[in-house]
């Protein structure tokens, strides 16, 4: 089967989760037999009671970025491990610049350089200075620091602009410097442990690696750390009249949207996304297809193919076996869904509806939760705020259906304005809302004005 990003065919040392297997257990409601319409918050609490967060891996730092830490981390060394210059300048002893001042410099003898990572520091005794760089440690004998605008940088002229380089400075590492301007104990220096001490927490468990968490791991040593790592997530588009988009389209074909936006969502909600091509409206392809993919995936989604046509390839591929059940959820757009776990690792499946605006609507509301609980993050859901529907004339809503709406959402005034129709084909306005607006169950529409909960999607 081709895919865009093939991931690899090696799979991943860790298991299904802290309880083992996925699947259908006693009491389940998948396990009896055939019911009516399942409400959005019923589909979804079965979906989260099935997935369960995947075991800890040690990764290296770049590898953990988005993951979640399981460990607490303390700090094995202060940090900074010791005191330095937190300026280019002069390293100095306080009585010998105390009163110094443009007309009546301090001229201090210059003993060495102190650059950073230096080793063998020289001694500043009384009347002496060290040039020292920025992050430079500070030499013995020194107290503070005196940035070089201070100075005459050794050129015995006025006010100096910047440090020059040890190769070109005349007087080299020695000569005489005079000092402007007075400086207290410590100033420009960096203390040892100001940062962060030693046998302090640097990480919680439960934090999620970014870009800086994962600079301070490293300025702390760490080399790896222990996370849960980020679900594989494998996206299938099913239909015989998908085409790769590049391609020219043929009579009655379309090209393949679906599998890209579910699997830049999957990406999105921090997983390992995986879009394979499309598949052909044939069972035994599907079956072949989805086996496949097993050894690479922590979670599989199917788009297109779970309704009642007789083409609904998906549905005949996935009924037999007993593991996947599809059912019709109380909902708009998006009532047919498809639930289970399959193969021998009971490996989740979510299979979504094909129409672009309903597939990409269930992701949202229930494969977006399951990836974060795979990651094994505490918040699985989008921010929820209530707000004014903006609009000219009154919505309508089916009776006993929850209906999604794309909007766009204005903080500033606290209103929903809605994007486009209710149509489950219409993704141009979904690539223009930046929220979905909910009419509740119990309505049969909404007046302007009204308040509504309002799903954030930025």
């Amino acid at each position: 089967m081709s895919s865009d990003t093939a991931p690899s065919r090696e799979p991943r040392e860790h298991g299904r989760g802290d309880d083992g297997a996925h699947g259908h257990g006693p009491g389940d409601p998948c396990a009896g037999p055939a019911r009516g319409l399942w409400s959005v918050d019923e589909h979804l609490a079965d979906v989260l009671a099935t997935v369960r967060p995947l075991d800890p891996i040690e990764l290296p730092l770049l590898d953990a970025q988005g993951c979640v830490l399981v460990e607490d981390v303390t700090v094995p060394a202060a940090l900074p491990p010791f005191d330095n210059s937190s300026m280019d300048g002069y390293a100095v002893r306080v009585a010998d610049v105390a009163g110094a001042t443009g007309e009546f410099p301090a001229v201090l003898t210059v003993v060495g350089d102190v650059a950073a990572g230096a080793g063998g520091l020289p001694e500043v005794g009384p009347g002496q200075a060290a040039r020292i760089m920025t992050g430079a440690p500070l030499p013995p004998g020194a107290e503070a620091v005196v940035p070089v605008e201070w100075t005459d940088g050794g050129t015995g002229g006025g006010a100096a602009t910047g440090m020059r380089a040890a190769s070109t400075a005349p007087e080299g590492a020695a000569g005489e410097v005079r000092v402007h301007r007075a400086a207290e104990a410590g100033a420009h220096v960096r203390r040892a442990g100001s940062d962060v001490r030693a046998g302090e927490l640097a990480l919680a468990a439960g934090t999620v690696l970014g870009p800086p968490q994962l600079g301070l791991l490293a300025a702390i040593g760490r080399g790896t750390v222990r996370v849960r790592p980020r679900p594989r997530v494998v996206v299938m588009a099913t239909g015989s009249e998908l085409v790769q988009p590049g391609e020219e389209l043929g009579p009655g074909q379309i090209h393949d949207s679906n599998s890209f936006a579910l699997a830049a969502a999957a990406k999105d909600a921090g997983a390992l996304a995986y879009r394979v091509g499309a598949v052909a409206d044939d069972a035994e392809s599907l079956r072949a297809a989805i086996e496949d993919q097993l050894i690479r995936a922590d979670l599989l989604v199917t788009t297109g193919g779970v309704s009642v046509g007789a083409y609904d390839v998906v549905k005949e591929a996935l009924t037999a076996d007993g593991q996947v059940d599809f059912r019709k959820l109380a909902m708009q757009p998006g009532k047919p869904q498809g639930f289970g776990a399959i193969g021998p690792e009971q490996i989740p499946l979510l299979a979504l509806p094909g129409n672009p605006v309903s597939s990409y609507v269930s992701f949202e509301l229930f494969v977006r939760p399951a990836i974060r609980a795979l990651m094994g993050l505490e918040d699985l859901h989008r921010p929820v705020v209530r707000a004014a529907l903006k609009t000219d004339a009154a919505l309508t809503s089916p009776p006993g259906r929850r209906q999604y709406l794309r909007g766009t959402y204005d903080a500033e005034s606290g209103t929903v304005t809605p994007v486009g129709g209710a149509g489950s084909h219409l993704i141009a306005a979904l690539a223009h809302a930046d929220c979905l607006l909910v009419v509740p169950e119990d309505r049969d529409g909404a007046e302007p004005g009204d308040e509504l909960d309002v799903v954030l999607l930025g």
